[in-house]
């Protein structure tokens, strides 16, 4: 059945067709075939396989055009009639009947539905008072299975069709308002966690940005250590960008529109200087090298990459302080290739737990998810992480 289904309408008239044809080929040689043999004339098998050719031609169009087929069909049907009627004839015809009520317009089957009725009620009235009682006999049973019960298997069929069509529309219609009902839910959900997102974090890091700025008012006064004010320069620095961050999300989490695009991670490869910066003013020594000179990184890789040098670059300030980061941003052939490097100390943390250490799987994570490789470890040059994110197969932005 599936494999009938899967075919087109032209294969499945072409199969029809040729199964309409293998049925006369088979009973015209027998001579089991004559619906009333007293009217038969008993022409050549030449003129019988003739005229099932021309009806069997009128099949090929029974789904795509079948009130053009019923019609086509007419006229082999009536030399048929005519030369003496024959079962494979009338089997064929009686199909090209059921597909027109089938495969028709709703108005044009109801026509067809309703001509045919009238036919077969006139022919019925008049072989019963004009025939011979046996010719009625034969009319009527030749009425009741070429013309009633292809007309009934096809109501029915259409009937069900209808039914089913008219289910699947139902169920469309309530998974659009499930869907419809799962998007509120999320916009709710999303509503939620931007107020809080708000309240308590965005709340946080104010305070840490206004605190700072009054810390360096003092600091300024007092004509205290450059160093320590260059820390409490970087602490209000790193908080004003997180709080700039902070509020993008925020927005993106509020936006109900359901569109992505880069206001979820802002920051890229570009934005690198800022950071470096930053880390410089709380006292450490970072030596960059980019020697991307401008070139154009898909956004997703230039988002992952920023984020995996300031994860990178964290950890190094955290357990290696006062320690020179080196960081190295290149290409070579279809990957982006960043390291990050600094020496290792006796307070240095070397991570060995991915469960206890978040900062190493988010940068992992942000790499496999690419399709780029990571890795963590010490090396000849102290502690290293290096990450490679593909380029050539992801679309730039």
């Amino acid at each position: 059945m599936r494999r009938w289904e899967a075919l087109s309408a032209t294969a499945q008239d072409a199969l029809v067709a040729a199964f309409a044809f293998a049925i006369g080929v088979a009973l015209y040689p027998t001579g089991l075939f004559e619906l009333a043999s007293d009217l038969s004339r008993h022409p050549s098998l030449p003129v019988r396989f003739g005229v099932l050719a021309l009806i069997c031609v009128a099949t090929f169009l029974r789904r795509r055009l079948p009130i053009s087929a019923l019609g086509i069909g007419l006229i082999p049907f009536a030399i048929d009639f005519a030369l003496g009627p024959t079962v494979p004839v009338w089997l064929i015809y009686s199909d090209l009947i059921y597909a027109g009520v089938l495969y028709a317009k709703r108005a044009r089957a109801r026509v067809l539905v309703v001509v045919c009725g009238v036919i077969s009620v006139a022919l019925t009235v008049l072989a019963l008072v004009l025939g011979d009682w046996r010719v009625a006999v034969i009319t009527i049973a030749a009425l009741f299975a070429f013309v009633a019960t292809p007309l009934w298997w096809a109501l029915t069929v259409r009937g069900h069709k209808e039914i089913a069509e008219a289910e699947r529309k139902r169920v469309q219609a309530m998974t659009l308002v499930a869907e419809l009902d799962r998007r509120a839910a999320i916009a709710d959900e999303r509503k939620t966690m931007a107020r809080d997102l708000h309240d308590v974090i965005a709340g946080h890091l104010s305070a840490i940005a206004i605190q700072s700025e009054a810390a360096l008012g003092v600091l300024a006064r007092q004509d205290s250590d450059p160093t320590v004010t260059g820390i409490i320069s970087s602490i209000r620095s790193n908080s004003v960008s997180a709080l700039q961050e902070m509020r993008t999300m925020i927005g993106l989490l509020r936006r109900d529109d359901g569109a992505e695009d880069d206001v979820a991670a802002p920051r890229k490869l570009a934005q690198l200087p800022i950071l470096v910066d930053a880390a410089r003013a709380a006292g450490i020594t970072v030596r960059v090298r980019n020697s991307l000179n401008g070139t154009s990184l898909p956004s997703a890789v230039d988002q992952a990459a920023y984020r995996i040098v300031q994860e990178a670059l964290t950890n190094a300030m955290k357990h290696a302080p006062g320690q020179a980061v080196d960081i190295d941003v290149h290409t070579e052939t279809t990957d982006l290739v960043l390291s990050v490097r600094n020496p290792t100390v006796a307070v240095h943390n070397r991570p060995t737990d991915e469960e206890r250490h978040r900062g190493l799987m988010n940068m992992r994570e942000r790499a496999v998810a690419l399709g780029g490789t990571f890795s963590a470890g010490p090396g000849a040059a102290g502690w290293e992480i290096l990450a490679r994110l593909p380029i050539s197969t992801t679309e730039v932005s």
